[in-house]
Formats: structure tokens, C-alpha cells, sequence
């Protein structure tokens, strides 16, 4: 049997206050892949919460597959807090980049600051077990899973994996689809690093990309969410010449993608990257944590 893929979006967890507009506040979807041959099958990226991890659990359970191993994109913790109960579960390794678990481990420092803060009592104990694997690669049923080192994305150190044999990318961050993206670790560099980190998935030549945040009702098709990545940069590099304050920018971006999820993620991308702006001689990464609460 040849491999095969299939994407589970998991719902964002509840969180108490209101956007500038009223509405109510909440993360954007998170999705995790299973690729699966005929008995074995490899997952990535598996949530935050407790109860992410029992859904997802539930849904990968179903398919009836052996998981040998969990790939973790990169550093937010809301790709990897519930790497362990998952793993546990199904007696899963759990894998990464070099690059990736330095930085989870500083995500795992800051949690008390911002994560449970946001979400309290509901993500589980998060110790960073994930390993290296020798040249970046592995095997499922004898199919070649590549991890990519792809650079700055919504994060620093973020990869890849590219999946040849099915013309597949799970990409992680680097990609949306049609949700809002994810901006104010840019607000230093600037975007160039990012276009960088797209080039760099595009020379896979894949022909499904899966998103670490998508809308559950569009399809990975490559070449659409990569153009519309672009696409949401250049407004983004436009509207942060054009608009005065965070509100303007927040306003402008919903009317220009009045589809896309994840309202949240915008507004706390307006309220850094203006921050940053507006007071250059404090510590980026304060006026960053400070945008989420």
C-alpha cells in the first residue's frame, strides 16, 4: 500500500475577554497530519490542551495505525504542550530539529508568563522529550520523511517535513491558509527572512501543503496557499505604512480578508508589531508577551 495522508483541525481552546470589535476572543484552528502507510503512520504537531490531545487521540485511534513517531514543526507551544500525553498514548517518539528543541525548551521556561496565563489549568506538564534523528530523516514503511531546516517564519527555526512519495510539505507556520498570520516575531527582522523561508518550501515543489493553521473547509492545494502566504505579507508590509495605530491596522486587515481566522492572532500582531514602534527602547520580546494579555 502507497502512503496517504489525512489533517485533523482541532477546535482553539475557550479564553475569557473580547476583540476591539466585541467579539469574543480565540485562537486560530491548529491542524495535525497523520501520514499512515498500511500499518504504521507518523503524526505532527499535536496541540496544547489536555483536551486537544484526547480529541486528536480519539480521531488518530480510529485510523487503527501503529504511530512510531510525532514530528514537532517548531517552538510555540501550541504545536507541541501536548506532545507528551499524545506520545504516551500511542508509545510515539517524538522528533524535531536541533534547532526546534532549543527553542522548546524556552518555550517551556515561559509558560507560566503567557500560556497558563491565557489557557489555566489546561494544558498539561510539557517536558521537551523530542530527539534529533540522524540527517533530519526517517522512514515510514520504507517511504522517506525529510525534515527541512526553512528558517525565520512566524518563529525562528522553524522545518518542514517533505514527504516525496506524496508530493506533501507539512509546513508548519511558514504556510496559513486562511487564517490570519501570526507577525509580531517579524517586527525585529522585518519579512525578508520569511519570504526566505517560503522560497525555501516552494523549491520542494510539493503538491498539497498542510498548514499548522487552516480553515477545515479549504484544500492544501501548494501553489494557493503559497501565493496567498505571500499575498497576506505584501498587504501587511502595505497596511503598516498606511495605518496610524494597531486599531487602523487590525480594522484594514479584516476588510480585506473578511474570511479568515483566528481574529486573535491579528490583533495581537497589531498591538506588537505597533508596540515595537512605538517605543523602541524596550525589550521587543516583553512588548510581544505583553500583546498576548
Amino acid at each position: 500500500m502507497n502512503l496517504a495522508y489525512d489533517v485533523f483541525v482541532n477546535d482553539p481552546p475557550p479564553q475569557d475577554g473580547s476583540l476591539p470589535n466585541g467579539e469574543p476572543k480565540r485562537f486560530s484552528p491548529m491542524a495535525s497530519t497523520l501520514i499512515y502507510g498500511r500499518e504504521d503512520a507518523v503524526l505532527t504537531d499535536p496541540g496544547m490542551t489536555q483536551d486537544q490531545a484526547r480529541v486528536l487521540g480519539d480521531w488518530v485511534a480510529a485510523k487503527g495505525r501503529n504511530v512510531t513517531d510525532i514530528f514537532i514543526t517548531h517552538a510555540h507551544g501550541d504545536h507541541f504542550f501536548a506532545a507528551g500525553l499524545v506520545a504516551e498514548r500511542f508509545g510515539a517518539r517524538v522528533v524535531a530539529t536541533a534547532g526546534t528543541i532549543a527553542l522548546m525548551q524556552g518555550s517551556v521556561a515561559t509558560r507560566p508568563q503567557l500560556w497558563d496565563k491565557l489557557y489555566p489549568g489546561l494544558i498539561p506538564p510539557s517536558p521537551v522529550t523530542a530527539v534529533t534523528v540522524p540527517d533530519d530523516r526517517f522512514t515510514l514503511e520504507g517511504h522517506d520523511l525529510v525534515m527541512v531546516d526553512v528558517g525565520h517564519g512566524d518563529a525562528d527555526d522553524n522545518s518542514v517535513l517533505h514527504v516525496p512519495d506524496l508530493a506533501l510539505v507539512v509546513a508548519g507556520d511558514v504556510i496559513y491558509n486562511g487564517v490570519h498570520m501570526y507577525l509580531a516575531q517579524s517586527a525585529t527582522s522585518g519579512l525578508g527572512p520569511w519570504r526566505e523561508a517560503i522560497g525555501k518550501v516552494e523549491a520542494l515543489a510539493p503538491r498539497y501543503i498542510v498548514t499548522g493553521h487552516k480553515n477545515s473547509g479549504l484544500d492544501d492545494d501548494a501553489k494557493r496557499t503559497i501565493d496567498l502566504t505571500r499575498q497576506y505579507l505584501d498587504d501587511a508590509e502595505e497596511l503598516l505604512r498606511a495605518e496610524d495605530d494597531a486599531l487602523g491596522y487590525f480594522n484594514a486587515k479584516i476588510n480585506r480578508y473578511p474570511d479568515y481566522l483566528g481574529r486573535l492572532i491579528l490583533w495581537v500582531t497589531a498591538r506588537a508589531l505597533y508596540g515595537i514602534r512605538e517605543h523602541p527602547g524596550e525589550n521587543p520580546g516583553k512588548i510581544i508577551r505583553d500583546s498576548w494579555l
